[in-house]
């Protein structure tokens, strides 16, 4: 596999009809040749392995559970996607070029997500899933009149709350608050919708902070490496709510899908996630989006109090197969937010919905038109007093802690606080 990096667009903005939204950034950044499709991708998934992937596929594949992909497009052609993208169930206003995915973005998230790895392709967390793609409009699309009837953020995401989706995956970000924006993940959230979103990719270059991931009802994603280290480049802040792997993974090289490359991004944190999510869901129909994402907060790997949550993982590494593993899991009140605090809103006056969303298959809604101060570096050493080489000191900020990849997978070990 190559070494030398190919910079992503980093900068890429909505076209002038959203251009209130001001600058949006897809969360993939650096990008190194790699292998054909062929040729081994899936060896260097490593997240499935460190997550226990065949061991919760025994409880849980994700089958039952739509997840809309609000991205570039998804391929639907590709070998690990064939039969997975829903295209018919994509509501009336956002069908606009869905399946011509213009970068190679949304197809990749897709494939994270629920990719069969048929022909070798990247294999999805939750390969029993299905994906709604839902296309935004990006300076990519150089043709004035496609960007001009292509989505905005705030519709693209009343869009995915009018499907069946259970789950929204939003693997973008922009700088700028947008009120459009913040009222659809509100009206997302209250159709009984999970929203997963990448926290950002400037930890280490100014730090300042993503929208939708800052926005009430986002829950943003932050990216760790195989040993559980929060990235350099990950976005930090109180608006961190979870983690997931993120760096140096596969995804395609660009829109001509003849190759994977070696990447890394809070793109495809949010988008493990998201995945990580539909197994729950799909395990536990019954739940609501409330009770699927206390138990993933309640069971993600941290050294620190829940109630406490890291700037740089919040409220944890999640852990889908702690919940999958347990058959008498509590999720806790259906009608309880458990980011209330985080979302502005007192228990009492919850918006989310209390019943879980419906899942049938053939149902179709029309849609209504309508990632702070940079801190230190995140690093990893070997665990000196334990000499364990699959164990490393993670630096959190005021937390250090083990993280153990082999054996319990992302299992908290012990912590101390660094002076």
């Amino acid at each position: 596999m190559g070494t030398a990096l190919l910079t992503r667009r980093n900068a890429i903005r909505l076209s002038a009809v959203c251009s209130v939204l001001g600058t949006l950034v897809i969360t993939s950044a650096g990008l190194a040749p790699g292998a054909a499709a062929s040729d081994g991708v899936q060896s260097k998934q490593w997240y499935l392995d460190a997550m226990h992937a065949d061991e919760m596929w025994k409880h849980s594949t994700g089958k039952g559970v739509k997840v809309a992909v609000i991205d570039t497009g998804v391929n639907p052609q590709t070998s690990s996607l064939k039969g997975q993208v829903l295209v018919d169930e994509v509501p009336k206003a956002a069908k606009y070029h869905v399946t011509q995915d213009y970068d190679g973005h949304g197809t990749t998230m897709a494939e994270i997500i629920a990719g069969t790895g048929a022909g070798g392709g990247i294999k999805g967390l939750a390969p029993g899933a299905r994906i709604i793609p839902i296309r935004v409009g990006l300076d990519e699309l150089k043709d004035a009149n496609e960007r001009a009837r292509s989505l905005t953020s705030a519709k693209a995401i009343r869009a995915a709350a009018d499907s069946d989706a259970k789950i929204i995956n939003m693997s973008y970000g922009s700088v700028y608050y947008n009120g459009d924006e913040e009222d659809a993940l509100k009206y997302a959230a209250s159709k009984g919708k999970l929203l997963f979103s990448s926290i950002g990719n400037s930890g280490d270059a100014g730090n300042k902070p993503d929208y939708p991931a800052k926005d009430p009802y986002a829950i943003g994603v932050s990216a760790v490496d195989k040993t559980g280290t929060v990235g350099k480049l990950s976005t930090f802040g109180n608006y961190v709510d979870m983690s997931a792997p993120g760096l140096n993974v596969p995804a395609w090289c660009d829109n001509a899908f003849t190759r994977y490359c070696t990447t890394e991004g809070t793109s495809h944190a949010s988008a493990i996630a998201s995945a990580s999510a539909a197994l729950v869901w799909s395990a536990h129909p019954d739940w609501t989006a409330n009770q699927v994402l206390r138990s993933l907060i309640d069971t993600a790997g941290r050294t620190w109090p829940k109630g406490k949550p890291s700037k740089y993982l919040g409220y944890g590494l999640m852990r889908p197969r702690m919940v999958l593993a347990d058959k008498n899991f509590d999720p806790g009140p259906a009608d309880r937010d458990p980011l209330a605090a985080e979302n502005g809103t007192a228990p009492d006056e919850d918006i989310t919905a209390t019943k879980s969303p419906a899942a049938s298959p053939t149902a179709k809604t029309p849609a209504k038109d309508t990632g702070s101060s940079s801190g230190p570096a995140s690093a990893a050493a070997k665990d000196a007093d334990s000499g364990d080489s699959t164990q490393t000191w993670v630096i959190i900020g005021a937390v250090a802690a083990v993280l153990v990849i082999a054996g319990a997978g992302f299992a908290v070990m012990r912590a101390r606080r660094n002076a």
